[in-house]
């Protein structure tokens, strides 16, 4: 049993998640449960509190905190992919955990200012579970929906099955669904969950009583864990596994693919993210897995710190996205870093226009060329955002449709 002292978090939600143990069976609850409660309890969840200061000023940034060249990029890539359809509409872009609203706004931006025909033919839907990231985005947006009523805000529950011809995407999303946690003991496969340390109440410097959080193994919890692995092909455990291995299973991805597969009826699933292929994200050597937190742009590994007050995230297993979707009727079509399928739409471009600025420009406007940019090549750094995987999938596509190789698919300069 390995004990965590709850430091610095918020109380009431630390408290709400001590009462979600006790009241469950064998007083504990999965680690994939207690993530959930953490990020996205509805009044004291991490995205619930913090949402709107995500940035420069909070814990972590995304890309379109960088500026509005990602989601003009992307925007030209979902303007292909109407074209390659056959020009529908509508045309329906579905956005998935949209944060502050910024990248919808680029996109949006971009096409109205640029591809008008493209913007007449769209509907945007932001499917966001989170009420302050939403009063976010609906702020963020309030100057787009003053005279244009193609944007809306609609549950997965709210869109109908096989309804939506176009792209559904995200930024960001899959790496902060909840996973298991699962680990070998004694030669056997075992998940980890999260239970409240016995006889806990410890006093702080307030004398005010701390719960103690602590993780026991168990057998696993759904036999899905299990068939996790064969479905990417990995074989765990193993002679090749240290006894103590751990790592996270992301079950809530294969339902999240599940679901949007069947509100597509024609056309694309683009999924940006951080994570590898099974191969590399179940290595022997990547023994403690991939579960990092992030608090003030510091990043630790300790998930029972600042409860409701630092982000919790695991990397993507693309591997398994790609095996499930292809059963799903979700073909891959391309998968490549963000780097480089940033490139392909033009990234490279944007950054040689600005080596040449206007002749004796003023001191202010060469500041602001410069931190341009460092952002477009933070978006392409191989150590870092660029080596985001980029992850393509088309479903009810014809041959010809299927075949097509779309800009951002193309390797630059190859």
């Amino acid at each position: 049993m390995t004990n965590h002292l709850a430091q610095n978090g918020n109380r009431t939600l630390r408290e709400f998640i001590a009462h979600q143990i006790t009241k469950s069976l064998d007083q504990r609850i999965t680690f994939a449960d207690y993530m959930n409660l953490a990020l996205y309890q509805a009044q004291h969840g991490y995205y619930a509190m913090n949402g709107r200061t995500i940035g420069s000023q909070g814990d972590f940034f995304t890309a379109p905190h960088l500026g509005a060249d990602f989601g003009e990029l992307l925007a030209e890539q979902f303007v292909e992919m109407w074209q390659v359809l056959g020009h529908p509409v509508p045309f329906t872009l579905v956005e998935m955990g949209a944060g502050q609203g910024l990248l919808a706004s680029d996109v949006l931006t971009h096409l109205r200012r640029t591809h008008p025909n493209c913007f007449a033919a769209l509907k945007y839907t932001i499917v966001e579970k989170v009420p302050s990231l939403i009063a976010a985005q609906q702020h963020q947006l309030q100057p787009l929906m003053q005279n244009w009523d193609g944007l809306s805000w609609r549950s997965f529950e709210q869109i109908p099955s096989h309804s939506i011809v176009g792209c559904c995407f995200s930024n960001e999303l899959v790496d902060a669904l909840p996973v298991h946690l699962i680990t070998i003991e004694n030669s056997q496969l075992r998940e980890i969950y999260v239970t409240i340390q016995p006889n806990s109440v410890q006093q702080s410097s307030e004398v005010e009583a701390e719960t103690v959080f602590a993780e026991v193994t168990g057998p696993l919890s759904t036999p899905r864990l299990r068939k996790y692995f064969h479905l990417v092909e990995i074989d765990l455990p193993s002679d090749r596994y240290p006894q103590g291995y751990r790592s996270e299973v992301n079950l809530a991805a294969l339902d999240w693919l599940q679901t949007v597969s069947d509100r597509l009826q024609r056309g694309y699933l683009l999924t940006i993210d951080y994570g590898y292929p099974a191969s590399r994200y179940y290595n022997p050597a990547r023994s403690q897995g991939t579960l990092q937190c992030y608090h003030r742009h510091a990043h630790h590994s300790d998930p029972y710190q600042y409860i409701g007050e630092q982000d919790i995230t695991a990397h993507v297993d693309f591997t398994a996205l790609e095996q499930y979707g292809q059963s799903l009727g979700l073909e891959k079509i391309g998968f490549l870093p963000q780097g480089l399928f940033l490139m392909a739409l033009g990234l490279g471009d944007r950054i040689a226009a600005l080596s040449q600025p206007d002749r004796n420009p003023e001191p202010q406007a060469i500041q602001t060329i410069l931190q341009r940019r460092e952002a477009l090549h933070l978006l392409v750094n191989p150590m870092g955002m660029g080596n985001f995987g980029v992850l393509l999938q088309g479903k009810g596509l014809s041959a010809t449709e299927q075949a097509t190789v779309l800009k951002g698919l193309k390797i630059p300069y190859a």
